[in-house]
């Protein structure tokens, strides 16, 4: 079903009072990791190659990949906010950095194409994109955020 994510690596981040480690996992034909009760993960894809799919087909797979899914690049601090409020909620995310790409732009470019913002974070909740960081700010202070899952 995800044949485009076979043999991609997965930088796992366990999250728990601000300490975080790292470890690899390589990923088989299967959708981003579930997690325990208490153990909140994040996911960043990492090609090989540097490489990401980049039709339109294959990124809408890799919305429904997850039940949240953020393209991020790694200093912004929208994407920052944006995640440290599913880190609030203690939801399981998938950050997709692309600036840690080759064809990051490409993919940017696309998700402009489908949401109509080319800006990060473009935000996925259950397939529908939210907006940004500070539109998934609101969400989140106004309680309605907690009401999509």
């Amino acid at each position: 079903m995800y044949s485009f994510l076979k043999n991609f690596q997965i930088n796992m981040f366990k999250i728990s009072t601000g300490f975080i480690s790292a470890m690899e996992i390589m990923l088989e034909n299967c959708p981003a990791p579930t997690v325990g009760e208490k153990n909140y993960e994040t996911g960043v894809y990492r090609s090989e190659e540097t490489d990401m799919p980049v039709s339109k087909e294959e990124i809408k797979q890799l919305i429904e990949s997850d039940a949240v899914v953020i393209f991020s690049k790694t200093k912004c601090p929208y994407c920052k906010m944006a995640k440290e409020v599913f880190n609030k909620l203690q939801k399981k995310y998938t950050a997709i950095e692309l600036d840690e790409w080759d064809n990051g732009d490409e993919i940017q470019t696309i998700l402009g194409e489908m949401t109509g913002a080319r800006t990060v974070p473009r935000v996925f909740v259950n397939g529908v994109c939210l907006g940004g960081g500070s539109d998934v700010k609101k969400l989140y202070d106004s309680g309605e955020l907690q009401k999509k899952f």
